[in-house]
């Protein structure tokens, strides 16, 4: 069994903001494995599907990108799932727009959402899947910068983007072992 989470923002206004790329790569999940968000659980939406003959959940926590631990501490729990079952994909300040990067563990890096995975899981050691936004040369404040819309010029990208950390986290929820998701993806 697997989690995976995709972190955002609940709000419209937020809908198509740079900090909601886990929210729709996540949907790209549940479309991929034909899942429906039906279901409100241990404050995030969730989908859930079958994989291989496995269970697989896809949540978007509803707690604000700055408390994501919290629910995804929550559904852990719930499933009794190690970290090792959990794959959370979420956007990368420090990586340069459209890029996707898998790694298998790591740290938060500039991320608050990340912060707060770790922090209420008490891990490091779980799949992240990263969505580059880094836009060269761009004047704004990071926090300004997070929760400013994806320009138009750039929509294509970031779904495609979007679309290829889906898939890669599907891979990894199938039993790929995540050093050929990431030979496969990053880049």
């Amino acid at each position: 069994m697997y989690l995976i989470v995709g972190l955002g923002n609940p709000e419209e206004k937020y809908a198509k903001t740079f900090h909601n790329m886990g929210f729709l790569a996540a949907g790209d999940c549940a479309e991929l494995l034909h899942a429906k968000f039906s279901r409100r659980e241990c404050e995030a939406s969730v989908a859930e599907a079958r994989l291989a003959g496995e269970k697989v959940i896809i949540a978007r926590p509803l707690t604000y990108m700055n408390n994501s631990g919290r629910s995804v501490a929550q559904l852990m729990r719930k499933y009794r799932l190690s970290s090792r079952q959990l794959i959370v994909i979420y956007d990368d300040y420090d990586l340069p727009k459209g890029h996707v990067r898998i790694r298998p563990s790591g740290s938060a890096g500039t991320h608050n959402g990340m912060r707060s995975v770790i922090a209420e899981t008490g891990a490091t050691d779980f799949a992240r899947i990263r969505i580059g936004i880094r836009e060269e040369g761009e004047p704004l404040p990071l926090i300004d910068y997070v929760l400013s819309e994806v320009k138009r010029e750039d929509y294509e990208l970031f779904t495609a983007a979007c679309k290829r950390a889906a898939e890669a986290a599907v891979s990894i929820a199938a039993g790929t072992k995540i050093d050929l998701v990431m030979t496969r993806f990053n880049g």
